[in-house]
């Protein structure tokens, strides 16, 4: 059967695999110092504009959530996040069990408002509660929503307000920069949070995501965070060559127009056969409502996760296109909807 549960289920892009075969013997500097590590992160500056952004390569993006949320937080703080966040609830627990409480928001598609942030802090006033001190999104989000241009520069502006950090979990970020509903340029990310991070595990790479730190304030010492968390690895440069053979030639970006087209594809042919969205997902991610019977007939070819329950007779189920979707495939589903 062919799989639209998720975007990593391939082991990884031809060009990347290549890259790493050709270091295979290259004797190089470890813990991330090497050469190839480098030239990668150059081009991840070059590239978003970040010339001053400390960038570290880490393993995936749980591990990337919990030791940015252990170097920023102290044991009294907390972090603000949707009810649906992936820190909340695909994570098992990692923020909770480094020791930092959650601070969850009611949504509807998948998004953080400024008045969700101001309305948690006003309730967290004095010593008897944990301090919000970290807000978490992320970009696209569980929902395959996308936050616009204004609604990051508003949430980032609260931040700054109530001296909150805002962090971005980027683990779909190429998907939510490139598909039709997208106003932000990848120059632009770094300047409307303290650190986001560029996922490759969901783009096209074996393993991998690059966090980049943008405030001065949350840098110093990570490197001791990454090697007090198992995530300093001693050949980095693994993930650095990743990254390189991403950032060049744009291979990126390419990947997640790739994942996006054929997932629209899909989401153009529901709406026209009168299938409903359970909420606009623009890039590579869907969640259509359809009738039970219609699910089962579509399981007998293709694997996918159940969203939710609408009723007796109807589910919300959730299908996503990766990098290398197949169009042969997406055709295939498409005529048995």
């Amino acid at each position: 059967m062919y799989s639209f549960k998720d975007d990593y289920s391939e082991l990884g892009h031809e060009k990347i695999l290549s890259g790493l075969l050709n270091l295979s013997k290259k004797q190089m500097d470890g813990y991330g110092l090497d050469s190839v590590s480098a030239e990668a992160k150059e081009l991840i500056k070059k590239r978003f504009d970040i010339n001053d952004a400390d960038i570290h390569f880490i393993s995936g993006g749980t591990q990337t959530n919990m030791i940015l949320c252990s170097s920023v937080l102290s044991s009294i703080d907390a972090v603000i996040a949707a009810d649906t966040g992936h820190i909340c609830v695909h994570e098992c627990g990692t923020v909770e069990h480094i020791g930092n409480k959650i601070l969850t928001a009611l949504n509807k598609d998948g998004k953080l408002l400024p008045r969700d942030i101001e309305s948690i802090c006003k309730g967290h006033t004095d010593e008897h509660m944990v301090r919000p001190k970290l807000v978490y999104i992320s970009q696209s989000t569980e929902k395959g929503t996308i936050y616009k241009k204004q609604e990051l520069i508003d949430l980032f502006d609260i931040c700054k307000k109530l001296n909150l950090y805002l962090f971005i979990d980027g683990a779909r970020l190429a998907a939510a920069l490139t598909c039709a509903a997208a106003d932000i340029k990848p120059e632009e990310i770094g300047k409307l949070c303290d650190a986001f991070y560029i996922g490759g595990t969901k783009n096209g790479s074996p393993l991998g995501e690059a966090l980049c730190i943008i405030n001065d304030k949350i840098k110093a010492d990570f490197r001791y965070y990454l090697k007090q968390h198992g995530a300093l690895l001693a050949k980095g440069a693994l993930i650095g060559s990743c990254f390189k053979t991403l950032f060049t030639a744009d291979l990126y970006f390419e990947n997640s127009r790739h994942s996006n087209a054929m997932t629209q594809k899909i989401a153009k042919a529901l709406i026209a056969k009168g299938y409903k969205m359970y909420c606009d997902s623009p890039a590579n991610l869907i969640l259509p409502v359809l009738p039970n019977d219609k699910i089962a007939e579509l399981r007998k070819y293709f694997t996918f996760h159940d969203w939710e329950k609408v009723d007796a007779n109807n589910t919300v189920i959730r299908l996503v296109c990766s990098w290398a979707a197949d169009e042969a495939e997406v055709d295939k589903l498409i005529s048995m909807l």
